[in-house]
Parts: structure tokens; C-alpha cells; sequence
């Protein structure tokens, strides 16, 4: 994508949750015991049966906590996105790199582009699957809408292939912001 002249310019922060601290884990880990119940994941007769099934409902609680930190990344970069729409609007240069329709607009994942092009740490988030994941619950579901497949297997394609077809419905020629021309802070909160 070309910006005319050789000036940088200064995005918004960037303000990501790093950690996730559920307040009702009790709750949570109730949740995911009545789930590794009701899918009858082990078999009645295994041996250690109850501390299987504890261990299992860990195991399902981490992966629902892994799953709620991408989405409030996810939410963190569309309002991110959000914000640079607005900084965009209010630089003349800047304005005609966007186009208007309804937000959040597919064109808009450039924006992400960007923050994978200037290696944003993440800690282990892919920022894809993090939006995907935004764009495809508006808030984050309690535990109990999921299954252990979603949980254990699903949520990965889910977010990454809802990213894809957010992403693919850009106008053509699809562009990259050049990120040696944007800066921004990365705030925790």
C-alpha cells in the first residue's frame, strides 16, 4: 500500500489483557465436571475413575480459559482497529486508505497484518484465531455451551476459519499497511 510523502505516523495503543482470572473458577470447574460427566468421555470401569475425571475437568478449564484470553484479544484488536478507523478519518493522508461500509469491515484485517508485520508479542496468541474468535461470539459463552470437542479440537479452526472469511471478503487488490511507516505502544491491562 502506498502513503504519499515519507512520514510516520503514531497509531493508537494497543491495550491487550495479558492474564485471564475467572472470578467463579469454582463455578467453572463445576461446569466442566458436569461435562466430562455428561460426555461420558471415560469409560465407567477405568481404574481412578474420579481423579480421571478431575484431571479431565482441569484439562477442560484450561482450554476454556486459553480460548476466553484469544477472544479478549481478539475484542481488544477490533477495538484497536476501531480506534485506528478513527485516526485514519482525521489524517487526510490516511483517509483514502479506507474505504466505508459497515463495521467491522473485512478490509480492515490489514490492520492485523500490521500488527503480525511489526511482531507484536503475543505470548502464545495467534491474533486470527484471537479475532475469528471475536467476530464469532460478541461476548465470550459460559463454559457450559461447549463441548469437550469444541473445547479440545474445534475452537482452533473455528477462529482461524472465521478470520479467513472475515479477511477474504476485502475489496480487491487486497493491501498491507507498511509497517515501517506505523508505530504503536502495546499497553497491558
Amino acid at each position: 500500500m502506498e502513503i504519499a510523502g515519507g512520514k510516520d505516523f503514531e497509531l493508537p495503543p494497543l491495550m491487550v489483557h495479558r492474564t485471564l482470572h475467572l472470578s467463579r473458577l469454582d463455578k467453572v470447574m463445576n461446569m466442566a465436571e458436569k461435562i466430562v460427566e455428561s460426555e461420558d468421555m471415560i469409560p465407567a470401569a477405568s481404574a481412578g475413575l474420579e481423579q480421571r475425571k478431575f484431571e479431565l475437568a482441569i484439562n477442560l478449564v484450561e482450554q476454556y480459559q486459553a480460548m476466553v484470553l484469544h477472544w479478549r484479544w481478539g475484542d481488544d484488536i477490533l477495538e484497536w482497529i476501531r480506534q485506528c478507523e478513527i485516526t485514519f478519518e482525521t489524517r487526510l493522508e490516511l483517509r483514502p486508505l479506507l474505504c466505508g461500509d459497515v463495521w467491522p469491515h473485512a478490509g480492515r484485517s490489514s490492520f492485523v497484518r500490521l500488527l503480525e508485520d511489526k511482531s507484536i508479542p503475543t505470548e502464545g496468541i495467534q491474533m486470527e484465531k484471537a479475532v475469528g474468535l471475536r467476530l464469532t461470539f460478541r461476548q465470550p459463552p459460559p463454559i457450559s455451551c461447549f463441548s469437550d470437542q469444541f473445547l479440545f479440537y474445534l475452537n482452533d479452526p473455528v477462529g482461524n476459519s472465521a478470520y479467513q472469511a472475515w479477511a477474504s471478503k476485502s475489496p480487491a487488490p487486497v493491501s498491507s499497511l507498511p509497517p515501517e511507516r506505523f508505530t504503536l505502544q502495546v499497553v497491558e491491562m
